[in-house]
């Protein structure tokens, strides 16, 4: 188990416990060699490594502005996995996955976030629907909400679907400021009546120092599916965030229009 300059830990994968058949990338719960469990999103799911580039980004941007994220490690997958695995689409994956992978820490115990169960201020409401604006996470729905109540308080999970750009990353630039469209379908619009504040707030955060500090954390290993230029892949992300943080009143405009059709 190490340790980057950044804080992310690195741990080796010792034990494939059970897949989670929820997720459509097959994540799985693993044991690591630090002894804790993890949901392990793998590298070579159908939707690759972009998926955990953009949980990464997404998670430690959700960690920085004061949401509750599991702690995420670089988790190391050993060729050996796979070999005694009977289930061979189960098998497939994880001889796929050699290498690193990222694991978030498994809240044992917790339930899915229910917005008729537990109450949401409009604070934290208002936070959460601004981070997936800037994110363009389209995975935050009544369907799907990607949140978990552990010991009575909110966190989110799975920022895979964030990023969506990066699939076609041609004119990144121009995508960097355009509105949110599915923010309408948003489970926690309803409540997000501070967007303006917490923009004023969150600009002061996600200055320039600490959008790089974030993209930073990428593993080359991973900024290599884009091609040869490590450094101008790594920019790339630092830019379009930097630019839509520059231009969130496009994406707040178009959150609180469509908050007002539903009230």
């Amino acid at each position: 188990m190490s340790v980057n300059q950044l804080g992310i830990r690195r741990v080796k994968v010792i034990r494939y416990i059970t897949p989670l058949r929820e997720g459509g990338s097959l994540p799985a719960i693993a044991e690591a060699d630090d002894q804790f469990l993890y949901v392990l999103k793998f590298r070579g799911s159908g939707q690759g490594i972009k998926t955990l580039i953009a949980e990464l980004i997404g998670g430690e941007i959700a960690r920085a502005i004061g949401l509750r994220v599991p702690e995420m490690v670089f988790a190391e997958l050993d060729s050996a996995f796979g070999r005694t695995e009977p289930d061979e689409e189960i098998q497939d994956l994880l001889k796929a996955s050699v290498g690193l992978n990222l694991g978030l820490h498994y809240l044992s115990g917790a339930i899915s976030f229910d917005p008729l169960v537990t109450p949401v201020n409009e604070d934290l409401a208002s936070s959460i629907v601004w981070l997936d604006c800037l994110l363009t996470n389209v995975d935050r729905t009544s369907n799907n909400t990607n949140m978990l109540v552990w010991n009575k308080e909110l966190w989110l999970i799975d920022h895979g679907a964030s990023l969506y750009f990066h699939y076609s990353p041609e004119n990144w630039e121009i995508k960097a400021k355009t509105p949110f469209i599915p923010v309408k379908n948003h489970v926690l619009l309803p409540y997000a009546s501070r967007l303006q504040e917490m923009d004023t707030r969150f600009q002061n955060i996600l200055n320039s120092r600490k959008l790089l500090d974030i993209v930073g954390l990428i593993p080359e290993d991973w900024l290599n599916v884009f091609g040869p230029n490590l450094a101008e892949t790594r920019d790339m992300y630092f830019r379009f965030l930097q630019i839509r943080m520059a231009s969130s009143e496009i994406f707040i405009k178009e959150a609180q229009h469509a908050r007002a059709t539903l009230l």
